[in-house]
């Protein structure tokens, strides 16, 4: 029998009883002495049940004096009240500015837990680091009205800054989810300008209003047609596929990587490893590529291997003097 299962039963029994001895407890609970001290010592100071000892009828009562008590609906082990804490700190190195403010209740709650279960919070927060990369700033405020849009069902006004073309757009979108992806915030969403899912950089969003419109509802299945297939985070149908080949030292890496859902993978009798996988947009794919720099080759599509050819001879030239 669980704790929390046995502390209710334990609570039910002096409900339901003038008085209930101290064997009777043990036998029905089937707990030794030291564990029945225990509870009770739980019930009286952390949850507050007022549990008295009548000497006159031999057992333990419930003070009626003090109102109907009962249990809290949650509990938690140490365990959970770890996992708990954990949780919400990497949320709070993830977005230390974004979040902070919003969990800053849950954070004094599970501090609370913590102690009464002799459990140090601040021993969490030792243990464990978050190494942020390429990460760019979001405005709080930005971020709670996309959240906000999103969850509420609400399309929302946008103005979209492309850094692609160093335009600025204004869009009417209907929010269908958040995306964190390499340190940064993305929303997917129904683009009504171009009639089409499109997904939007939430830092890159320089304005934007909430509607009072419901949102347009697009389904899981179609999103993921529409984006779950091309490379990274830019949308599209998959147009090709990438075949890469990287030297039996770097497949040591790349092997344990996943780069893409679909991806296919074999290693030569060399070593090296070849991989294979779709892609729409190029340009993500060509500055990851790029990042193993001899230690990968492009063997497909023609395209994509002249791209990447070219972009390692315009480096090399900066470099020439």
């Amino acid at each position: 029998m669980s704790e929390l299962v046995r502390l209710y039963r334990f609570k039910s029994l002096l409900s339901s009883r003038t008085a209930v001895s101290a064997q009777n407890l043990m036998a029905t609970l089937e707990v030794s002495k030291a564990t029945l001290r225990r509870d009770i010592a739980k019930l009286r100071d952390q949850l507050h049940v007022p549990i008295e000892f009548d000497r006159d009828l031999g057992g333990y009562t419930l003070d009626k004096s003090h109102g109907e008590s009962e249990l809290p609906g949650l509990w938690f082990t140490q365990e959970e009240i770890l996992s708990l804490v954990t949780i919400q700190h990497l949320l709070e190195q993830l977005e230390p500015g974004l979040l902070g403010a919003k969990l800053k209740p849950l954070q004094i709650r599970l501090t609370q837990l913590m102690g009464k279960h002799g459990l140090a919070s601040q021993d969490v927060a030792k243990r464990i680091r978050i190494v942020h990369a390429g990460k760019r700033i979001v405005i709080a405020k930005s971020f709670e009205l996309v959240a906000t849009a999103t969850m509420e069902r609400k399309r929302l006004k946008i103005w979209h800054f492309n850094r692609q073309n160093g335009i600025t757009t204004e869009r009417e979108v209907s929010p269908q989810r958040l995306v964190h992806y390499r340190d940064n915030w993305y929303l997917d969403a129904w683009c009504h300008l171009r009639d089409d899912v499109r997904n939007f950089s939430v830092d890159a969003i320089t304005h934007l209003e909430v509607l009072d419109t419901n949102a347009k509802e697009v389904s899981d299945k179609a999103i993921d047609q529409s984006l779950g297939n091309s490379y990274g985070i830019f949308n599209g149908a998959a147009q090709a596929w990438a075949k890469l080949k990287f030297t039996p030292e770097r497949a040591r890496w790349v092997a344990g990587e996943t780069w893409h859902p679909m991806q296919e993978s074999a290693f030569d009798d060399d070593g090296s490893y070849v991989l294979s996988f779709p892609y729409a947009d190029d340009r993500e794919l060509i500055g990851d590529i790029m990042r193993y720099g001899a230690d990968v080759q492009v063997l497909a599509p023609p395209a994509l291997r002249s791209k990447v050819q070219k972009s390692f001879l315009q480096a090399a030239s900066n470099y020439v003097e």
